[in-house]
């Protein structure tokens, strides 16, 4: 579905994932039906750390473990590799980058792959974190990735690390701080998106267009 599109403007591509993410979510709806179904959390993940007042559950602890180092694993790759160059070099240059004598085909290929892996392990801790799946539990998530990924810099890997972070402390701090205003949360996230691209477009960690 993407290769059609690939010479095609960028917006062409951006509204064939869209399309390809409703097919899939509507694929799984008619498959395994929308009623949520009970995901197992390992009893290893199960436990809970009291540290003074604040009691923290196991499955926090190994999921920040386990995406710092998805995150340094797809760092290394990505900064440290071949295959992470020519998927630098691709995104800058499609054209060049094949006169180079690149596979772009395989490298593209690839590229999925990866994103697809580092999407499974995001969606199965989060599937512990609140254990029930369903075909369209990715949605809000996904577009949470995607406000994180502008707030840090579309095309940083680092970026979108502190991103998250940073979405996922300002929601946390003002339901800590103002918590009739819970319900809110999930526009702040939007709020962001919006200010960002208004006055920051490049993200905090993106490298500045030029004029």
């Amino acid at each position: 579905m993407y290769r059609p599109v690939r010479n095609a403007p960028r917006i062409s591509a951006l509204i064939t994932a869209i399309g390809v993410s409703f097919l899939l979510e509507n694929l799984g709806l008619v498959l395994f039906t929308g009623r949520p179904k009970a995901f197992i959390r390992p009893e290893l993940l199960s436990g809970v750390h009291t540290f003074g007042n604040v009691r923290v559950l196991d499955l926090h602890i190994w999921t920040a473990i386990l995406t710092l180092l998805i995150f340094l694993s797809l760092y290394v790759v990505i900064y440290r590799t071949n295959t992470g160059r020519s998927m630098r070099c691709i995104a800058y240059d499609m054209e060049t980058t094949k006169l180079m004598g690149v596979d772009v085909d395989r490298i593209i290929a690839v590229t999925f792959a990866v994103g697809s892996a580092v999407a499974a392990a995001g969606g199965i801790m989060w599937a512990m974190r609140y254990p029930q799946i369903n075909p369209l539990m990715g949605i809000l998530p996904g577009l949470k990735a995607f406000v994180a990924a502008v707030l840090g810099g579309i095309g940083n890997v680092g970026g979108a690390m502190v991103g998250g972070l940073l979405l996922g402390l300002l929601e946390i701090l003002l339901v800590a701080a103002r918590p009739d205003m819970a319900g809110y949360r999930d526009a702040i996230a939007f709020g962001i998106l919006i200010f960002i691209l208004l006055f920051r477009p490049t993200g905090l960690m993106g490298d500045r267009l030029p004029d």
